[in-house]
């Protein structure tokens, strides 16, 4: 009862499921859902490039401008290529199930596992990116980030367990604060540089770790393509969206992919024009926060909705990773429980095996950004590639009005998405990259072998052939340590189901088994007392073994075993006895043709 009402408190009362469509999302609260990955990139995606190319000293940093124009120019194509896949599949057209219902069974695992990979990696990053956002501002913090960093993972749970329309509500205000913060960020930047003109170019300090070269460049490119993440989040769930969800949704991600361009692109040209230079302790858009408007409340106010966007960054994966997971388990690739929602329509474990599986990352990898940015967008651009090449095929097949106009569109994002995945896999393979290259084809022969399992199961259920066993006369053990209700209860129901019944004891104090002895005498003189020799005192041996002869005389396929149990007034007092029936029940459940019974007998306060 006490967990129970706990539960109701955290998570709210249940949701009937007639109410599922009610619980559906507009456009502004979607963009909040869905665009906070997406968006929030925008505070880390330019100081990482900035962080590859300051290793060959000041002068480099003067290339970040073009490949920010190369990643916005990538922006566009690839969601130019997931609004045709939005409405070419408006039930719901993830990487996952255009690969592989175009490329096959194979090719859409592949993309399902690189997906289930980067939405961990996206609540890892983001979270941690977040955290060090907030021991930017209070170092004294730095020492607990990981601990703040699991905490914060928590809370986002405990969020999208209360159902995507709660979420919705939460996670709208924090994230228009931070779009309003971006644009008060460029805009003050930018009034400055009108105002005041560019800064002179500061000396060069910074000394050259690694001599500049094109391996360089494609490095800072790979980086800042983190920038991309969570892009794909609108077309895994589009039928979260109100009717008519295909147009809601093309809109949500028309909005979305506009505000990523113009902020990126506009923090990426200030950190150029201003010369900022990444360094520990302080992330790109504090500093130009700093030289905007100094230590005032605006700057403040800006790396408070920097930090906070951050750490809700991870719920777009919170969105993304139970609906994908459910469609695996509804396809038989993932534990059945995967496809179950919970009290709030949402599928709740999904859910908590992203918020441990993201947490225990965390804790690997101490909480750090830099970290695991290496292992970041590769599975995404990966399902970037399958998806849009699937999509191709799919134009392809269907030959519709303006089919080769659409071919192009997926196929010129298939062909640059590709592009990336070579670059980011050459470029950060010895950074950590080779981790996800490992994980990847691990995930898909799990997929395969829990599929395996099921068909199997399912071949073996199966009706076809089928002949009901011959229960004979179904004998019945009962297992008895002394005799009092609750065994003569459990013996009253034995003879009930059958005339075969045998009554076991497992001979551990002489003196209890020699009173037992006399008193069955009195109480159950009709059953059968077999007691069972146990020189090395043990209780679940003795029984196994006579059931294992027993089974050798027995007439008929099954065996039924009966064990008493008394089950206490409170919970705590079940600590007070040992758990021998259990014991017996959990080895009984794997030996074919027994049938274990538990006789309760409820004990008053």
């Amino acid at each position: 009862m006490f967990l129970t009402s706990l539960k109701r408190v955290l998570v709210g009362n249940p949701l009937a499921t007639a109410q599922a469509r009610h619980e559906r999302l507009a456009k502004i609260p979607a963009l909040a859902i869905f665009s906070s990955d997406n968006l929030s990139s925008v505070a880390y995606a330019t100081e990482e490039i900035l962080l590859v190319l300051v290793l060959a000293g000041t002068s480099a940093l003067a290339y970040s401008p073009p490949i920010g124009i190369a990643i916005g120019v990538l922006t566009a194509i690839v969601a130019s290529s997931y609004w045709q896949t939005i409405h070419a599949y408006p039930s719901g057209g993830g990487s996952y199930t255009v690969a592989k219902d175009n490329l096959g069974t194979y090719s859409g695992l592949v993309a399902g596992a690189a997906l289930l990979v980067d939405y961990v990696l996206t609540v890892s990053v983001s979270v941690a990116s977040g955290v060090a956002a907030i021991t930017s501002a209070w170092p004294g913090l730095y020492p607990h980030r990981v601990a703040i960093c699991v905490g914060c993972v928590l809370l986002v749970m405990m969020a999208n367990l209360r159902g995507i329309r709660e979420t919705g509500r939460i996670f709208a205000i924090p994230t228009y604060w931070f779009i309003g913060c971006l644009a008060l960020l460029l805009a003050g930047g930018f009034f400055q540089l009108l105002m005041q003109g560019a800064p002179p170019p500061p000396p060069a300090t910074i000394p050259v770790q690694e001599p500049f070269s094109t391996f360089l460049v494609l490095r800072a490119f790979a980086s800042g393509c983190a920038a991309l993440t969570g892009i794909e989040a609108v077309a895994n769930g589009v039928q979260a969206f109100k009717p008519p969800e295909a147009r809601n949704a093309g809109i949500t991600l028309a909005w979305m992919a506009f505000i990523l361009g113009s902020s990126f692109l506009g923090v990426t040209f200030l950190a150029h024009i201003y010369q900022v230079a990444p360094h520990e302790g302080e992330t790109v858009v504090s500093m130009l926060g700093g030289q905007s408007f100094g230590g005032t409340w605006v700057y403040f106010m800006i790396k408070a909705a920097t930090a906070v966007i951050l750490l809700l960054a991870a719920n777009t994966s919170f969105a993304g990773f139970p609906m994908l997971a459910s469609m695996l388990a509804k396809d038989r690739f993932l534990p059945r429980q995967f496809a179950n929602r919970g009290d709030r329509l949402v599928f709740s474990n999904g859910i908590i095996i992203l918020a441990g599986t993201s947490s225990l990352l965390l804790v690997l990898f101490g909480g750090s950004t830099h970290a695991l940015i290496p292992l970041y967008a590769i599975g995404v651009f990966s399902a970037f590639t399958l998806s849009q090449t699937g999509m191709v095929r799919h134009w392809w097949k269907e030959r519709g009005p303006h089919w080769r106009s659409h071919a192009a569109i997926n196929g010129l994002g298939a062909l640059a998405t590709a592009a990336v995945v070579l670059v980011i896999g050459v470029s950060k393979f010895a950074y950590g990259a080779w981790i996800v290259f490992i994980i990847m084809p691990i995930l898909v022969v799990g997929f395969l072998a829990v599929r395996r399992h099921y068909d199997q199961m399912g071949r073996q259920l199966s009706l076809s052939g089928f002949s009901p066993p011959r229960l004979g006369r179904h004998p019945v053990v009962v297992l008895v340590a002394s005799i009092h209700r609750g065994v003569i209860t459990a013996l009253t129901y034995a003879k009930a189901i059958s005339p075969n019944v045998t009554a076991i004891t497992v001979d551990i104090d002489p003196t209890a088994t020699s009173r037992l002895r006399m008193q069955w005498q009195e109480w159950a003189p009709e059953v059968p007392l077999v007691v069972l020799d146990s020189p090395y005192r043990s209780v679940l041996l003795p029984v196994l073994n006579y059931i294992d002869q027993m089974e050798k005389q027995q007439d008929g396929a099954y065996m039924t075993i009966i064990l008493p149990e008394f089950v206490p007034a409170r919970w705590w007092q079940h600590l007070l006895h040992n758990q021998t029936a259990l014991l017996i029940k959990g080895a009984l459940l794997f030996r074919r043709g027994k049938v274990a019974i538990s006789i309760p007998y409820h004990l008053e306060e």
